[in-house]
Formats: C-alpha cells, sequence, structure tokens
C-alpha cells in the first residue's frame, strides 16, 4: 500500500512538472512566433487600413473621448466637484470614493485618489504626509542597501533581464526612451525583485510600473505628458514619482503574486477561467477557435500576464484602472470578465478569419489604437454585467 501510494506521489509530481514545461514550451513557440512570421502579415494588413486622425497614446487629458468633444463639460466639471467634495473631509469616506471612480476619475485627482484607492495612502488626511514622507524614506533606503548589489552573480541576470525589456516598453512613447525615466525603472523593478523571490522579476511586470509613473507625473506638470522632458522637474519631485510608483505597483502586486511565481499558476488558471466562460457566453466564437485550434493561452497568456497593456493604448489602461482600483479585487478578479467582455466585442471580426494564422494575426493585434474613453466604458459596462450574471455562481459558465 506504501508503494502505491508513493508511487501515486511520484506520478502526480512528474505530471505537475511536465504540465509546466508544456506550458513553458507553448509560451516560448508563441512568443517567437509572433516576433517572426506574423509581423510581416500585420504590417501587410495595417497598410491597406484607411488613415484615422491619431489619438496621442497617453491623452494629454487623459479622458479625452475619440469624439474629441471638449476639455471639460458641465457634466465633467459637475463629477470634479463630486470628488472634490469626497476628498476634502478629514476623513475620505473609501467607499464613497469607489462608487465616483468606478465611471473613471478626473485627471485632475486621479493621482490622489489611485493612492487612496490602492492603499497606499490613508483615509485620515492629517496622516498623509507622513506616511508619504516615511514611505518615501524607505524605499530609498531600499536603494541604498540593495541597487549595488545589481551586478553580483546572484543578481546580475535578473538586472540584464530588466535592462534588456525597460527601452521594449511602450517603445512608441518617447517619455519611456529618456535616460533617467529608464533608470527609474531599473530601479523600481530590481528593487521590487529583490524583495519577493518567490517570484522575483518576469517578463510583463514592466508594463505595470507605466500607468502609475505617468499619473503620478500628471500631478506635477499641466501640458502633455507624451513628449515631456523629465529632466526639467526637480529631483526631489522625481524621486517622489519614482517611489510613489514602487509602492502601488507592489500594492497592485500584492493580490496577483501567483501570476508570475515559478510556471506561473495564477494566469494559467484564469485562461482557462476564461475559456469556460466564454464556451458559455458565445459558443460561437469558442466552436470557431476550436475549428481552427487557436489555444486560449497562445493569446490570453498576454492579457492577463500584461493585464491588457499590449493591447490599448495607454491612455484606455488609465481609465481602466480608474475602475479596477475602485472594484473589489479589480486586477485579480474583475480583470477576468474585462477579457471575456473583449474578445467578444471582436465577435465579427474572429468569425470572418478562416485560418489558424488569421485568427493569430488579429488576436494578437486588435485594432484599439483609436479607442477612447467611450469604447473603454463599453467595454467595462458588459464586464460588469457578466460579473453579475456569473462571479457569484462560477457553475454558470463550467461544463
Amino acid at each position: 500500500g506504501f508503494r502505491r501510494n508513493k508511487n501515486r506521489v511520484i506520478s502526480k509530481n512528474w505530471c505537475e512538472r511536465a504540465d509546466s514545461s508544456l506550458y513553458m514550451l507553448i509560451k516560448a513557440v508563441f512568443s517567437l512566433l509572433s516576433e517572426v512570421g506574423i509581423e510581416q502579415a500585420v504590417l501587410h494588413r495595417q497598410q491597406s487600413l484607411p488613415h484615422r486622425p491619431v489619438i496621442p497614446l497617453v491623452a494629454r487629458i487623459a479622458d479625452q473621448n475619440t469624439s474629441g468633444t471638449p476639455a471639460m463639460t458641465q457634466r465633467e466639471a459637475s463629477r470634479l466637484d463630486k470628488f472634490r467634495q469626497v476628498l476634502a473631509g478629514p476623513n475620505t469616506d473609501l467607499e464613497e470614493l469607489r462608487k465616483l471612480s468606478w465611471s473613471g476619475i478626473p485627471r485632475q485627482v486621479r493621482p490622489i485618489t489611485w493612492k487612496l484607492l490602492s492603499g497606499y495612502l490613508p483615509a485620515n488626511a492629517e496622516r498623509r504626509e507622513s506616511t508619504l514622507q516615511r514611505k518615501r524614506q524607505e524605499y530609498f533606503g531600499f536603494i541604498e542597501q540593495y541597487y549595488d548589489s545589481r551586478n553580483d552573480e546572484h543578481h546580475q541576470d535578473t538586472y540584464r533581464q530588466i535592462h534588456i525589456d525597460i527601452p521594449r516598453t511602450n517603445p512608441l512613447i518617447p517619455l519611456f526612451q529618456q535616460a533617467s525615466v529608464q533608470e527609474i525603472f531599473e530601479r523600481i523593478l530590481f528593487i521590487w525583485a529583490i524583495r519577493h523571490p518567490a517570484s522575483g522579476y518576469v517578463q510583463g511586470i514592466n508594463d505595470l510600473v507605466t500607468p502609475f509613473f505617468v499619473v503620478y507625473v500628471f500631478e506635477y506638470i499641466e501640458e502633455e505628458v507624451e513628449n515631456f522632458n523629465v529632466s526639467s522637474l526637480q529631483e526631489e519631485v522625481l524621486q517622489n514619482i519614482e517611489a510613489d510608483s514602487f509602492w502601488c505597483m507592489s500594492k497592485l502586486l500584492d493580490g496577483i503574486q501567483d501570476n508570475y511565481t515559478f510556471a506561473q499558476p495564477g494566469i494559467q488558471r484564469k485562461v482557462k477561467a476564461l475559456e469556460e466562460l466564454v464556451s458559455r457566453l458565445d459558443e460561437t466564437v469558442h466552436r470557431h477557435m476550436q475549428q481552427y485550434e487557436v489555444e486560449y493561452l497562445q493569446f490570453a497568456f498576454r492579457w492577463m500576464n500584461n493585464l491588457l497593456m499590449r493591447e490599448l493604448p495607454l491612455r484606455c489602461t488609465i481609465r481602466l484602472w480608474d475602475t479596477y482600483q475602485a472594484e473589489p479585487e479589480g486586477f485579480s478578479h474583475f480583470h477576468l470578465y474585462v477579457c471575456a467582455a473583449f474578445l467578444v466585442r471582436w465577435r465579427k471580426e474572429i468569425l470572418e478569419e478562416k485560418d489558424f494564422q488569421g485568427l493569430m494575426i488579429l488576436l494578437q493585434n486588435l485594432p484599439t489604437m483609436h479607442w477612447g474613453n467611450e469604447e473603454v466604458s463599453v467595454l467595462l459596462a458588459e464586464a460588469y454585467r457578466l460579473k453579475f450574471a456569473f462571479a457569484d455562481a462560477p457553475n454558470h459558465y463550467k461544463r
């Protein structure tokens, strides 16, 4: 009996390792595919698209709509007043702030609101300044303690990977190609990796710094951010932006860290849950993908790993994160419903593709460059409807 149980355990462990190995192989193959053969087909397809005016990737007012409406309507001014009233009291009502923030946060109050909703700042107004000072000092204490070790033998692989990935982060936005910005990102990511040995640094985490960094730069400037030269800011201001971005990214990752531990089990579970959900939501789309042997892991891995940041312009990610921070378990749970709504949103285009390569090109390069607030709001409303239908009864979407 002992030998039989022992064999069972060995068999189970071997299967788990085999699953992990297969998963890593699939991930590597499709990473390569997306970078090589598919790129040429995408270029050909993009050249045939009709020309449309370009909206800044990070709109100056991140609440910009594709329709080009005036910067501040009466409704927007009224919403801004409501935010300011909630934020003005000695103790911010976080529940009220979440309700307001779900539909989007005005640019002027987004930095303070994100810091409150992420749990970085306390609701009590009197304690905020001392909290900021303490956390900023603590972060730069980590820099002094750990950053010089980046070239040590046991850390140099981590640092090298970060150093390679940083220039690839938002390559179309000049802000992120500035040397001083890239150095900030390198420090943030290296310190996070050293302090989280269970996962260490994983590609994709580099994307998650950018929304925080942009929003916290907006706290100090009025002009458009895309081409802004950060070296014109005072050194203390840049340090504040760096420390605040580090802590808020850390808070986000605390809730989804199993996405980034060995073999990324969190992502594997979420991709499986997405497949089950879509099979119930839209069986035609699900069967179409099965027919052409498209595995959800081949496109949705990136949706989970990068929180849709590679699928949407940065202005849309910032708006999406307003809601994620207002929603309970927004990044860890609500994101699944957003991904399902996002996939079904392209139903017509998916069903028009009649082979594996066509489907993969579409799913890895969905045409969202011209999206603004309106499209994100529709996506979020549909995701909320799905959550309401399925969240409390997961058996509804399990076969």
